[in-house]
């Protein structure tokens, strides 16, 4: 009799500013929506095994090698690398002939992460079935050209997930507008204000003990 045993690691996550994320399981690391140095923001320096987008030219559609060691997963579909499941979903009302927008849903450890990326609209209720199920979501925080505030955080009460975490909000060297993250908060009805913290380090335990949704507030 053989027997198969699933090893859960800790996730952990860093955020680099706009939507950029770095996800860590084990040996598997994902990169979302790198910056760019014309943002006014420093570029990550990570090799990712796989490297999400977003936001992306419509060209460059699809699965592909990211750099020597990894894979580029750009617009809808399902792609199953390593110990992640990510399913892309389109935004088609938010999308042309040149760019696509996509929302990302990722299962990695028994953990579902949303990524909302850069929507400006909530998103149909196709995809809004789908993406009630997070675990931790990922949403911007910092309004236009996104969702606004109050738009935004309906969406978090409806979807309820364990863990929110704001993106695109305001931040030291950013060169675009953007709305700092007390208006989202505010909007929340936080009012105490909550402290920023370096990366998130979880397992899904104890997300399970998790009751109410917590607001995370990542410092880049």
């Amino acid at each position: 009799m053989s027997f198969i045993f699933q090893v859960l690691y800790f996730m952990i996550i860093n955020w680099y500013g706009e939507g950029c994320l770095k996800i860590q399981s084990g040996e598997l690391t994902i990169l979302t929506d790198p910056v760019e140095a014309q943002s006014g923001l420093s570029p990550a320096r990570v090799k990712p095994t796989i490297a999400i987008k977003t936001l992306s030219p419509a060209k460059n559609l699809g699965e592909g090698p990211a750099e020597k060691e990894g894979y580029s997963i750009v617009g809808p579909g399902e792609y199953n690398i390593q110990h992640a499941n990510i399913v892309g979903f389109g935004v088609p009302k938010e999308s042309t002939d040149a760019c696509i927008k996509t929302v990302y849903m990722l299962e990695i450890d028994d953990i579902t992460i949303c990524l909302l990326g850069h929507i400006s609209e909530t998103p149909s209720p196709d995809v809004l079935e789908h993406i009630e199920e997070a675990d931790i979501l990922f949403i911007p925080g910092g309004g236009a050209p996104f969702l606004d505030q109050k738009t935004a955080v309906k969406l978090v009460k409806q979807i309820q997930p364990k863990i929110v975490v704001p993106m695109f909000f305001k931040i030291p060297g950013l060169k675009r507008k953007s709305d700092e993250v007390k208006t989202f908060l505010e909007e929340y009805g936080e009012k105490k204000g909550i402290e920023t913290q370096e990366k998130i380090s979880i397992k899904k335990k104890e997300l399970g003990e998790i009751k109410t949704t917590q607001i995370i507030i990542l410092k880049p």
